[in-house]
């Protein structure tokens, strides 16, 4: 496996440092060892100014270079780590604090995962968090939106709570997870975050990728440019890519209108036909259609999700729609892997993985 090893090892063969939390697994330790951490860039490009920089008029861009748009990766592998790491890209106005400790504090899926025995790659798409580096400009506006995002990522009709919603209500943690929402500081864009984490791939070397919510489409872009993608587990998507000339018809919502499914060449759409894909979702989603935008935006992103589902499934693929509350397990937000019970929704992926061979 390919992979830029930083100076951590030591010379009794492994970093060992202690992961302290409540990972009730049979394989969970107080402690853990590293065989390897670090950090990377990955893709992205460089733009230059035409003409010879000049030491002697270094603020006259002439001659000089900006490199940007690429990935920011922060990786840590344990000692007889399974085959395949996972590989964690982050949701809109998110970086990769998502995957890490929880809002109050707990063991996020980074440190989870890695007591199960997985090496983990943690990514900042371009144009965000510590990949903030962009080729484009953007104009960031601060916006009085904390309530807005807490009620699309379901965790209450705020200023209320749902009951018996898997999030933390104390206000510390509460502060802490507003304090997660980060700009993005150039335009969105799925080639260019997509292009990134092939590279990021071609870094790790084979994997599986971890997507949440905005980060669906890139991560079915990604596994449609490299074949490094052996499996994608999604969290909460809300854009599925279709073959061409076999989208259904968009779905009304009162948040976005409609939501639409979009389309790819067949050979694109191919490549998702070849790996196992799991999609979760939360609780607190309506069947029916909800006067509350947030909830009837997701309403039809899981409809959505089911008929994505049966056209892969058509064309030979494996795809496995997960609504949590039909397995029992309620109460969770868009962030299931930071919730409360966010152990119990590791022990519902460990299952998937240990299904497919993947552990």
């Amino acid at each position: 496996m390919k992979r830029r090893r930083l100076s951590v090892l030591l010379l009794t063969g492994g970093l060992t440092i202690s992961l302290l939390g409540g990972c009730n697994t049979a394989n969970s330790t107080d402690s853990l060892v590293l065989a390897e951490q670090g950090n990377f860039s990955a893709g992205g490009t460089v733009i230059t100014s035409e003409g010879t920089f000049d030491s002697k008029n270094p603020f006259d861009p002439a001659g000089q270079t900006l490199h940007g748009d690429h990935a920011d990766v922060f990786y840590q592998i344990p000692e007889d780590a399974n085959e395949y790491p996972l590989v964690f890209l982050h949701g809109a106005g998110q970086s990769k604090r998502s995957w890490q400790k929880t809002p109050d504090g707990r063991e996020g899926f980074q440190d989870i995962f890695l007591k199960r025995g997985f090496g983990v790659y943690l990514v900042d798409q371009p144009r965000r968090g510590d990949a903030g580096q962009s080729t484009v400009p953007e104009q960031i506006t601060p916006a009085t939106s904390d309530q807005m995002w807490a009620t699309q990522f379901r965790i209450g009709r705020m200023p209320n709570f749902y009951p018996g919603v898997q999030f933390p209500q104390d206000e510390e943690s509460m502060d802490q997870f507003y304090r997660w929402m980060t700009p993005n500081t150039g335009a969105y864009d799925e080639e260019v975050i997509s292009d990134a984490m092939s590279a990021v791939f071609d870094e790790s070397g084979p994997g599986i990728l971890v997507t949440h919510s905005q980060a669906g489409a890139p991560g079915w872009k990604t596994a449609m440019k490299n074949d490094n993608v052996h499996a994608i587990v999604a969290y909460e998507p809300a854009a599925f890519l279709f073959p061409e000339g076999e989208a259904p018809e968009p779905i009304p919502n009162r948040f976005s209108q409609e939501l639409p499914g979009l389309t790819v060449p067949v050979d694109d759409f191919k490549q998702l036909t070849e790996i196992p894909i799991v999609v979760y979702y939360g609780d607190n989603i309506p069947e029916q259609p909800s006067d509350v935008p947030a909830e009837d935006f997701w309403r039809a992103s899981l409809e959505m999700a089911n008929r994505w589902a049966e056209v892969v499934n058509s064309h030979g693929g494996d795809v496995t729609i997960v609504h949590l509350p039909d397995k029992g397990i309620t109460g969770n937000t868009h962030f299931p892997f930071a919730d409360l019970n966010n152990v119990e929704v590791a022990d519902q992926l460990s299952s998937w993985l240990a299904e497919k061979e993947l552990d």
